[in-house]
């Protein structure tokens, strides 16, 4: 899969990490940035990778900031974005099974590297569901208009 990468200082180096994680894991990033920890803007780049998950450049996307909440909603102003902020596997694997999500927000100020390795090998691995679940997501996606 080709994944969207994006980031501000607060997460850069969590970011770095996961990169180096989807390389191993056999996944393309595109990093759309930031890339150092100079203080930015966390639209600027959970916006860019966003609209390359939206445009179909990009299979799915992950977006880092210092809680992850910031870029969430950042990349959720993407129309056909659905960014879950996530701060554990089992939310990982429920956004994709449940909610399709097709983007994962973390915080780097309260996740380690080796569990966001892990919600991004969940993240990545897990499929939607689909049923009742197709429903609810449709009417998720009907509010942008």
């Amino acid at each position: 899969m080709k994944i969207a990468l994006g980031c501000d200082h607060g997460g850069y180096d969590l970011k770095e990490h996961v990169r180096k994680v989807l390389e191993r894991l056999g996944h393309e990033a595109e990093d759309f940035g930031c890339f150092s920890k100079e203080s930015c803007d966390y639209p600027d780049f959970g916006g860019a990778a966003a609209r390359a998950v939206a445009e179909g450049k990009c299979d799915r996307g992950i977006v880092i900031c210092t809680t992850g909440i910031g870029i969430s909603i950042a990349a959720n102003k993407v129309k056909g974005i659905r960014c879950a902020h996530c701060a554990d596997c089992l939310q990982a694997e429920m956004t994709r099974r449940h909610n399709d999500a097709n983007m994962m927000a973390i915080g780097a100020g309260f996740t380690g590297p080796n569990m966001a390795e892990r919600m991004v090998e969940v993240f990545l691995s897990t499929e939607f569901e689909g049923g009742r679940h197709a429903r609810r997501v449709d009417k998720m996606m009907a509010l942008e208009s």
